[in-house]
C-alpha cells in the first residue's frame, strides 16, 4: 500500500488504514518495511501503525544503528533483520547471518533488551539457520523468492524442497518459522504439506489482487487458503 501511495507522491491510499482493514478481514499480524532510503513506509507510518495494529508488527529492517535506535523506540512486537540494498526494487534474498555473526548477536541483544523478538530473513540454508539461532534469534521467515521465480513445475519442485528442509532444520533447533516473498494465491497451495510453518509474509499479490475484487476480499481470500493447512 504504501508503494503504491508512493508512486503518485501523495497521501493515499493510506497503509495505516489498510492495516486497519487487513485485522478486520482476519490477519494475524501486519508487517512494515522501513528502509533507509525511506522509499514506501515512513517513520509517520511506523508510529501510527505501533499506536493502532492491535494483532501483532512486525518491522523489517537493516541491521544497522538507525533502525536499531528506531525499533528500540517504537517497539514493534517482532523485528525482522533483512538485507538491504539501495539499487534493489525488492529484497533480493535472505541475509547471510553467517557473514558477521558477532554484530548480529549484538543486534539481537539490544532489541531483546527492550522486548523484542527478532527474526531473521533468510535463504533455505541449515547453516544460516544454526547461525541465526546461536546468535539468539527467536524466529526465521525462509525466503521463498526463488520458489516463486521457478520457470519450470520440475524447478519449483527443487527450490520447493529445500524450503521444506530448512524448515525440518529450523523445527529441530526449536525455532518459530514462517515463509514469504513472491508467494501468491496459487503457489502457496504446495506449502500445505509444510505444517510447521506458523505464519506467512504476504503483500504485494494480496494489494494487486484488492484492485479487482476489493482488499477485505482479497485479504479473506488469502487467509482461507493458509487457514486450510
Amino acid at each position: 500500500m504504501a508503494t503504491v501511495r508512493q508512486a503518485r507522491g501523495i497521501d493515499e491510499p493510506d497503509p495505516i488504514l489498510a492495516a486497519g482493514i487487513a485485522e478486520l478481514a482476519g490477519a494475524d499480524g501486519i508487517i512494515c518495511h522501513l528502509r533507509e532510503d525511506r522509499r514506501h513506509i515512513n517513520d509517520r507510518d511506523l508510529s501510527l501503525l505501533r499506536q493502532t495494529v492491535r494483532t501483532k508488527l512486525n518491522m523489517e529492517m537493516a541491521a544497522v544503528e538507525e533502525m536499531v535506535g528506531i525499533a528500540c523506540q517504537i517497539k514493534p512486537d517482532l523485528v525482522t533483520l533483512v538485507p538491504e540494498r539501495r539499487e534493489e526494487l525488492t529484497t533480493e534474498g535472505g541475509l547471510d547471518v553467517k557473514s558477521n555473526p558477532d554484530h548480529y548477536e549484538k543486534v539481537v541483544e539490544q532489541l531483546k533488551e527492550k522486548g523484542i523478538e527478532v527474526s531473521f530473513f533468510i535463504d533455505p540454508d541449515a547453516s544460516q539457520i544454526e547461525t541465526a539461532r546461536k546468535v539468539g534469534g527467536d524466529v526465521v521467515e525462509i525466503h521463498t523468492g526463488h520458489y516463486s521465480e521457478a520457470r519450470s513445475e520440475s524447478e519449483a519442485q527443487e527450490r520447493f524442497m529445500r524450503i521444506a528442509k530448512a524448515a525440518e532444520a529450523a523445527e529441530k533447533l526449536k525455532l518459530g518459522i514462517s515463509a514469504g516473498h513472491g508467494l501468491n494465491y496459487i503457489n502457496i497451495k504446495r506449502f500445505k504439506s509444510l505444517p510447521q510453518i506458523e505464519e506467512y509474509s504476504i503483500g504485494h499479490s494480496i494489494v494487486t489482487r484488492a484492485i479487482f475484487v476489493g482488499f477485505d476480499q482479497a485479504v479473506r481470500e488469502m487467509i482461507a487458503l493458509v487457514k486450510d493447512f
